[in-house]
């Protein structure tokens, strides 16, 4: 089952490149802001609650594609390739078997623990 749900999010970050390729930005634009959704475990300095909560906004794939359907009905690209990058961002993560966080610390996601925790 893991494998499958690898294969499912890798199609899921190609969907997203595809989409990111009919947008007029650089194409080296995309692999920069990949990574920026990650930012949002600064709310992790705080405490694990808050850090989840924060974390978990910018990685939820609704989250991304209402933020993605929203740019495009408004017309807006820069909208748009904020929902497209943080859709990738998140089928990356889920590819790699990082998962949305439970509030009880950063290793415990829905996937199951990883790093240290994971046995």
């Amino acid at each position: 089952m893991k494998t499958l749900i690898k294969i499912e999010e890798a199609a899921q970050v190609i969907l997203s490149l595809v989409l990111f390729a009919q947008l007029p930005f650089a194409w080296w634009l995309f692999p920069v802001l990949l990574l920026v959704p990650d930012v949002s475990m600064v709310g992790y300095v705080f405490n694990s609650k808050t850090g989840a909560f924060i974390y978990n906004v910018f990685h939820h794939k609704a989250v991304a594609i209402l933020i993605g359907v929203l740019g495009f009905y408004l017309g807006n690209e820069y909208v748009l390739l904020a929902g497209i990058i943080l859709f990738g961002h998140s089928s990356m993560d889920r590819m790699f078997g990082y998962g949305l966080k439970f509030d009880t610390g950063f290793g415990y996601t829905h996937l199951g623990e990883i790093g240290d925790l994971k046995k």
